[in-house]
């Protein structure tokens, strides 16, 4: 389930600095004198300004997908949703995030969670996709 919707503000420039050496789980290194230059992640995360949003996930039904409550999704309007791709979509005024799926003529919505039901799209629901899921951010 999705519980917030944002927009990217693509008038701001954050560019933080990009450390051409990794890092090391082991032993520190000084790393200043690393600095290749500077990174701005909206021009890594966000290929569709125009048609891209931010939503804040609540519930664990994709969380084999590697999505958890409390993180953070890109999604991209401008992708075409296909058979596979992760969504957001709107069922009955509902918005949730799963996985699309595509058997012969019928249309399901998948948890990647066993603990779930997927759920077949029929005619007689009210369904849309706002659309595909780019990036998932994790908050630790």
């Amino acid at each position: 389930m999705v519980d917030r919707l944002y927009t990217p503000d693509s008038s701001t420039k954050l560019r933080l600095p990009l450390y051409m050496q990794p890092v090391s789980a082991g032993f520190p290194s000084p790393a200043e004198d690393y600095i290749e230059g500077k990174l701005d992640l909206n021009r890594y995360l966000v290929k569709h300004p125009a048609a891209t949003f931010f939503v804040r996930v609540v519930g664990d039904s994709m969380i084999d997908a590697g999505i958890h409550p409390k993180d953070m999704l890109i999604v991209d309007r401008a992708i075409l949703p296909t058979n596979g791709k992760i969504v957001i979509a709107v069922v009955n005024g509902e918005l949730t995030v799963k996985r699309l799926r595509q058997v012969k003529e019928k249309l399901w919505l998948m948890p990647d969670n066993s603990n779930y039901q997927p759920l077949q799209i029929s005619a007689e629901m009210d369904f849309l996709i706002w659309g595909v899921v780019t990036t998932v951010i994790h908050f630790v």
